[in-house]
């Protein structure tokens, strides 16, 4: 069968879009390996010593669990809040629900450079400036959108009639939220809170408005990193992730073929 060349414009099209995004991550890698004491290619031999580095450093070790945990406890927090407010905007499925859905989708919108200046002027009255629940509460209010999104997708296939044969055999509000709607709406719950989770463990502009020494989260040590020595430690931590997201993305791709 003969290929039309407008498939082989975007065939080739889409290869050259996803080698733009990818060999970028791909460099990282071989900068990992280098034996210099910056960043750059390996020069003599490869060399684990950034490896090393950041398994044996209090500082890079500490600042990866700070995100990890502020990043789970976020996770929780903005799946918990944005499933009740999805789950409540459902339910009335008024115009004012649907303008409250449009004012919480709104922040996205807006730079995070303006939404840390904002966060920054109300947490300093509110003495929360450097503080572990300053950041956990502006990343909540950071995936709040995320979560919510991811929600109301999964509404969106629910039939209300559901919840009403629920509330006619003499299941209560609570009831009827808790066994039937909660089942349904589980896989977006599940995809908001890992967006959650992502959202908190990558964010780095709120946590240099937010932060001084106390909280030191892994973009923050990143980003120091970067402006003090550029430490090749940099390049350790990306593949680190990059490897430990390709496991996950392969993880969840086998058990959907198995499944």
């Amino acid at each position: 069968m003969k290929t039309s060349p407008f498939r082989i414009f975007f065939n080739t099209g889409a290869w050259a879009v996803l080698a733009f995004l990818l060999l970028p991550m791909l460099v990282v890698i071989p900068i990992s390996l280098t034996d210099t004491s910056y960043i750059g290619l390996p020069k003599e031999h490869l060399s684990l010593q950034h490896y090393e580095n950041y398994f044996s450093s209090a500082e890079w070790l500490g600042a990866t669990w700070t995100s990890i945990w502020v990043g789970l406890v976020v996770a929780v927090a903005a799946t918990v809040l944005g499933t009740a407010f999805s789950i409540g905007c459902w339910l009335i499925s008024s115009r004012a629900s649907t303008i409250a859905r449009w004012v919480l989708i709104v922040p996205i919108l807006v730079p995070p450079v303006v939404q840390s200046l904002g966060f920054y002027r109300f947490w300093v009255k509110l003495d929360l400036i450097d503080t572990y629940f300053g950041v956990i509460l502006a990343h909540t209010l950071l995936a709040l959108p995320y979560v919510s999104i991811s929600v109301f997708t999964a509404l969106a296939n629910l039939d209300h009639r559901i919840t009403q044969a629920a509330r006619s055999l003499g299941a209560s509000v609570w009831q009827t939220v808790i066994a039937v709607i909660v089942p349904a709406i589980r896989p977006g719950m599940l995809t908001g809170g890992i967006f959650a989770f992502i959202v908190s463990f990558d964010e780095i502009v709120g946590v240099l408005f937010l932060t001084v020494r106390n909280v030191n989260t892994l973009p923050k040590q990143i980003w120091e990193g970067i402006q003090e020595s550029i430490d090749p430690t940099i390049a350790a931590v990306a593949t680190f992730l990059v490897v430990l997201s390709l496991i996950a993305t392969a993880a969840v791709s086998l058990r959907k073929k198995t499944a």
